[in-house]
């Protein structure tokens, strides 16, 4: 049974629902378009392009106001939160507000799965990688594949986090 996560300006929907391996699993529906889970990639390719207009520094910093206030639960006041900074991104408000969004709930997500041992560690690498060391979005995206936890955990230990 689908979860809402948020409903956007536009009246976009973000929800968790059953996945294949999973019910933590992200769906996005736009107005007029079928329902789809996101791939990290297109949705760090969409921080990457709000860092080139908006500067790598200010969007990482939003970023990591989210990633420390991520609990196991969703937070309706962080939600507000996320909208409210959104306006920083002025053309791309809503842009913004969904790619944060997204990041939030793949990190809540990644702090609920069970074998996860970085929570949400793992987001923020990536998205170390893809803001401050300006990695592809696809690279990114499919670092951690098999590569043991503690060797990604050793990654994030050396980049402060």
């Amino acid at each position: 049974m689908a979860r809402t996560i948020k409903r956007f300006a536009d009246n976009s929907l973000l929800e968790y629902d059953q996945g294949h391996f999973d019910g933590w699993c992200i769906f996005l529906t736009r107005p007029g378009r079928p329902r789809f889970a996101p791939k990290d990639w297109q949705y760090f390719t969409r921080l990457q392009e709000l860092a080139a207009a908006y500067g790598a520094a200010k969007t990482y910093a939003d970023f990591i106001t989210i990633f420390e206030a991520t609990t196991r639960s969703l937070d309706p006041a962080l939600l507000a939160h996320i909208t409210a900074m959104s306006n920083d991104y002025a053309q791309h408000i809503l842009r913004a507000d969904i790619v944060f969004t997204l990041l939030y709930a793949g990190m809540l997500a990644e702090e609920n799965k069970a074998y996860a041992p970085l929570g949400k560690r793992i987001k923020r690498l990536g998205v170390h990688q893809v803001v401050c060391e300006n990695m592809r979005p696809q690279e990114a995206a499919t670092f951690s594949m098999g590569r043991p936890w503690q060797e990604l955990a050793s990654l994030c230990e050396s980049r402060g986090f």
